[in-house]
């Protein structure tokens, strides 16, 4: 069954609608730039440009689908499923475009406050013409039966891996699917931290030295892969996914600024398990706003003495490395006096988590992404040695943090592409299995609509991930396609976790049922690694290139 008539144009349809949505983005960026210089980026001219960042994302999104598209189909691989999900994937999305994109649930960014006017609404209606004339209802019900007919948890759709990289997958998903999932809701509602047998597995597995260079021990595997290996174990549960996070963090730093002693000492501790990374950089009144850290570190003879307070420190009791954003000069102004230190300490115990001298630290109590726990930490006097300041120079610190937000804004969209993953096999398990009115609920429309809007835009941003993976891989500045990926994936998977429990109906709100860990899990991933606003504006700025500190 195929919704798509077998002469239309798939390849024209699409191509001729990026061009008019590239095009629309153009004079988006005049627009939204006289707008900002003409208020100075303050009132109406933060929420504009931050629509303007959505509007920059669906672009570039739709730009990945169509290059998927392309790619599967000289490969051979472009079967009926990937044509609808591209062609339904476009006609949302550009409809999407033309009537208001949504940034939260209930903050839209329409056309008019960009300043397009109907003419110019009119020029991108016809160009999509041929995409927005296909009946959405036809293709809605054909990628239903296609979801509903597919058996077990695969991805829907041919990804467009290469063999070695769906070898990776499927690696994982067995490792997932035999060692996370069953155990992952119980982990959850203890509280419990992930078992060391499983923290040693994923050891043994790799997983810590995935893009570690081989000359330190390392996989050297590529960022794509990464993504792979954190969407499954997500898929599992998002605090097995984020295990990697840190220690992706604490590689990155370490090759990109420290000295090749640091290097040769580190990285293949990191890189086998022997050495558990924890990222020590926000404090209780800064959050996003790292120029005002105020954690001192003073010089002392050969080592720093390190005083202040940090909050939300995840995996701070079982680690043995924190990587420590501290002010070392207290006269320079904003981030000029922020250094980084790779500061060792005891791994703690449930008994005594923080046995460090001149380190203190209490629990947070989360809803959700447990399995690492969060910590504030308090340090008094706490001693890291002179060797282990970062690169071996102060001041460097935030320009080298900075230079790791790539590779843990696309590890980011990764978890979040397989929360939503997992959020999309419950949801269709439940509404396979449930009966009401004496037949299963698949087969209501609006039931099985949520699964396929989940289904086709996961498709997308996977796209538009392993996209922002492969420009890293490359070599290219990519902080721009990896914020994109991350703001888009943040909202799929909240999108996919609410719809799914919605699916569930009374029994999702049951703490007995997974997805209400998953609804939990979901929501912590417009927060952090940037914030969604934060990162609308980081991507605004960018393109509209005017360093106005309140676009």
């Amino acid at each position: 069954m195929n919704a798509l008539d077998p002469s239309f144009d798939l390849a024209g349809a699409t191509a001729q609608t990026v061009t008019a949505a590239e095009d629309l983005l153009a004079d988006a960026t005049l627009s939204v730039r006289k707008l900002a210089e003409a208020t100075g980026g303050r009132g109406a001219a933060q929420h504009v440009s931050h629509g303007f960042a959505w509007l920059a994302t669906y672009v570039e999104a739709l730009k990945q689908l169509d290059a998927w598209t392309i790619r599967l189909n000289a490969e051979g691989r472009l079967g009926d499923t990937e044509k609808l999900i591209t062609a339904y994937g476009f006609n949302e999305y550009v409809n999407q475009i033309i009537g208001g994109i949504p940034m939260s649930q209930s903050e839209f960014i329409r056309p008019a406050e960009i300043g397009f006017d109907r003419d110019r609404l009119n020029a991108v209606i016809v160009a999509a013409g041929p995409i927005l004339s296909l009946n959405l209802l036809e293709l809605r019900a054909t990628l239903a039966t296609a979801l509903l007919g597919q058996s077990g948890g695969a991805t829907f759709g041919d990804t467009g891996l290469d063999e070695t990289e769906d070898m990776i997958r499927d690696q994982f998903h067995r490792f997932a699917d035999e060692k996370i999932t069953p155990f992952a809701h119980g982990w959850h509602l203890k509280d419990e931290l992930i078992p060391m047998d499983v923290v040693n597995e994923m050891s043994a597995l790799g997983v810590f030295g995935l893009t570690i260079p081989e000359e330190y021990g390392g996989a050297g595997l590529s960022k794509v892969a990464m993504c792979i290996v954190s969407e499954e174990l997500s898929r599992g549960y998002i605090g097995v996914g984020s295990l990697g996070t840190r220690s992706e963090i604490a590689a990155e730093l370490i090759l990109g600024g420290g000295t090749e002693e640091q290097k040769s000492t580190w990285l293949p501790k990191l890189a086998s398990g022997e050495t558990l990374p924890t990222a020590v950089f926000t404090e209780p009144n800064t959050g996003s706003d790292l120029g005002s850290l105020q954690t001192r570190a003073k010089k002392d003879g050969d080592s720093y003495k390190v005083t202040g307070n940090k909050t939300w420190i995840t995996h701070a009791a079982r680690t043995d490395l924190m990587t420590l954003l501290v002010r070392t000069d207290p006269e320079a102004p904003g981030y000029r006096g922020l250094s980084m230190f790779l500061a060792p300490k005891p791994r703690g115990t449930d008994e005594d988590p923080f046995p460090a001298t001149g380190m203190t630290g209490g629990e947070i109590e989360v809803l959700g992404y447990r399995g690492m726990k969060e910590y504030e930490l308090a340090f008094d006097g706490f001693e890291v040695s002179a060797e282990n300041l970062l690169g071996g120079a102060e001041g460097r610190g935030f320009k080298q943090l900075m230079e790791t937000f790539e590779s843990a804004r696309i590890q980011t969209a990764a978890r979040a592409i397989g929360v939503a993953q997992c959020a999309l096999e419950l949801g269709l398990a439940y509404a396979r299995d449930r009966i009401q009115f004496s037949q299963s609920i698949s087969n209501f429309p609006r039931v099985v609509n949520k699964l396929v809007n989940t289904a086709v835009e996961l498709a997308i941003v996977r796209q538009l991930s392993y996209f922002a993976a492969r420009s890293k891989d490359e070599g290219k500045r990519c902080d721009l396609e990896a914020g994109m990926a991350k703001l888009l994936a943040a909202r799929v998977a909240w999108s996919a976790a609410d719809n799914a429990l919605q699916i569930h109906g009374g029994n999702g709100f049951a703490l007995e049922y997974p997805i209400s860990r998953v609804l939990c899990d979901a929501r912590i991933l417009n927060i952090f690694e940037g914030a969604a606003e934060i990162q609308a504006q980081v991507i605004a700025r960018r393109l509209l290139d005017t360093n106005k500190p309140n676009l």
